[in-house]
Parts: C-alpha cells; sequence; structure tokens
C-alpha cells in the first residue's frame, strides 16, 4: 500500500503544471466578498462611510493575493492590474444596476429590484461575467475563468469573460445558457434558459479570430436555441423563438420560430 501511495505522489510530481496557478479558494472567496461589498442588502448590514473604506481596502488586498502566483505571466502587472480594476467598479456597478433593472421589469414574478440582486442566478452570473470581463481586458491570465467557471458551477449559465455584453442585460432562469469567448451582445438583449450563442468550428487555429455570433440591440431569444458562427448577426429588434437552429444571419424586426406539427389521435371505436 505504501508503494501504491509513492506511486501516486510521484506521479503527480511529475504531472505538476509549469507555471504557478492562483488559488480558486481564493477566487471563489473575493467574488462573494465583493457582491456583499457591492450589494449590502445580500448581508442585510449597511456600512458606515469608514467601514466601507476598510472593507475596499481588504478587497485591494485579497485581489493582490490572488493574483500573486501569476505576477511574472502578465505585462500589466499586479498593482496596476488591481488599480485599473477598482478604477472601472463604480461603472461596473452602475451596469449591474442596469441589469438587474432589466430583469426586473421583464420578469412579473419579480416583486422588488432587492429579490432580483438577492435571489436571481441570472443575475448574479451577469454580475460575476461584469467583474471577470474587467480583468480579461487588462489581459489578466486564468483568474478571469475561475471567476466565470465559479458562476458556472452556481447558477448552471456559462458567459466566457471575453464576451462583449451591452447594458440592460436580461437573463430568464438562466439554466444551460452557454455565451462564447467571442460573442457580442448589445442593450436590453434578453435570453432564456437553454440558449447557445456558440462557435461553428472548435479549432484551435480559430482561437484569434471571431467564432460566435453578435446579437444587436433589443433581441430576445427563447428557450433552448442555439446561434452559431462568427459571421452570424441577429439584428436589431429581432424575436427568436424556442428551439430554433441558426446558422446564418437574421435582419432587424425579424421573427424566427420553430413550426410544430400537431396531429390529434382518433380514438379506436371498441369492437
Amino acid at each position: 500500500m505504501e508503494e501504491v501511495d509513492k506511486d501516486i505522489i510521484a506521479q503527480i510530481n511529475a504531472n505538476k503544471c509549469m507555471f504557478q496557478m492562483p488559488s480558486k479558494q481564493k477566487s471563489d472567496e473575493f467574488i462573494d466578498d465583493m457582491f456583499r461589498f457591492l450589494f449590502p442588502v445580500v448581508s442585510g448590514v449597511e456600512q458606515g462611510h469608514y467601514a466601507a473604506e476598510l472593507a475596499l481596502l481588504r478587497l485591494k488586498g485579497k485581489m493582490q493575493e490572488l493574483f500573486l502566483p501569476i505576477r511574472d505571466q502578465f505585462d500589466i502587472g499586479c498593482s496596476r492590474a488591481t488599480e485599473s480594476f477598482f478604477d472601472a467598479l463604480p461603472e461596473v456597478h452602475i451596469k449591474l444596476m442596469k441589469d438587474a433593472q432589466a430583469i426586473f421589469d421583464g420578469d412579473p414574478a419579480a416583486k422588488h429590484i432587492e429579490e432580483v440582486i438577492l435571489a436571481y442566478p441570472g443575475f448574479y452570473a451577469i454580475y460575476v461575467y461584469r467583474l471577470a470581463h474587467q480583468l480579461y481586458n487588462c489581459e489578466v491570465p486564468i483568474v478571469p475563468r475561475l471567476f466565470s467557471e465559479y458562476a458556472h458551477s452556481k447558477t448552471g449559465i456559462d458567459i466566457h469573460p471575453g464576451a462583449n455584453i451591452g447594458e440592460y442585460f436580461c437573463i430568464d432562469h438562466g439554466t444551460g445558457i452557454v455565451v462564447g469567448e467571442t460573442t457580442d451582445i448589445g442593450d436590453h438583449v434578453k435570453l432564456y434558459q437553454g440558449v447557445t450563442l456558440g462557435a461553428l468550428s472548435v479549432s484551435k487555429d480559430m482561437a484569434t479570430k471571431k467564432r460566435h455570433p453578435t446579437i444587436e440591440d433589443n433581441v430576445i431569444i427563447y428557450s433552448g436555441t442555439t446561434v452559431l458562427g462568427g459571421e452570424t448577426v441577429i439584428g436589431a429588434n429581432s424575436i427568436i423563438g424556442g428551439n430554433v437552429w441558426l446558422t446564418e444571419s437574421v435582419h432587424k424586426d425579424a421573427t424566427v420560430y420553430n413550426q410544430s406539427t400537431v396531429s390529434v389521435r382518433k380514438k379506436k371505436t371498441a369492437i
């Protein structure tokens, strides 16, 4: 048994990653701490000015600590990346409040905007995306994906941090949504559960090219729909029905739906 244990340890050591990795636990903790900081309603405790400043300093320290293992893997550096992230935080918060408003306005079941912030997985996934996207734009490696995978594990919604998403973004229900790295989404877009905005090709030589669709302003995409390809554009003000498969562009103001066939069975007459 001891020999087997030694063999396992030897294999693990032999397969150690060439690069240092940030702590997943610290990444998850940072996301949760930031959520409580940005939205005091989560903890139910309103912070005074001094307490808020102290919390902000702690969050900056936690982010720098998170970056330490990968400090040699990106050009901007730990301090500049941290400052850039926190400088953008007021704008990120404004966008998140617009997202919460869009979800509230679009869901008759929502009674308060605080309910959206506290309890809606779609809002939480958008929150994590907006943090991750900010780091992605600073070319910070690994950490943005750790952020997005934490949200994925909690909500079933997979938004790549590289996607570009406009304001008033609404996710309804959300489970099973996939948004690829080079997706462009405009303002006032609403996605339902099971929507995939994906690539036609998963070849590695496509890594630096636009592989995912563009969704223009004021588009609604209903559940179970798949839209694929970097050249595919869903025009503004379009409605895409459920269970549609699209690999070609749709002009603006269009309605696309999957037509079902319904047949009524005749009752057999007893003999």
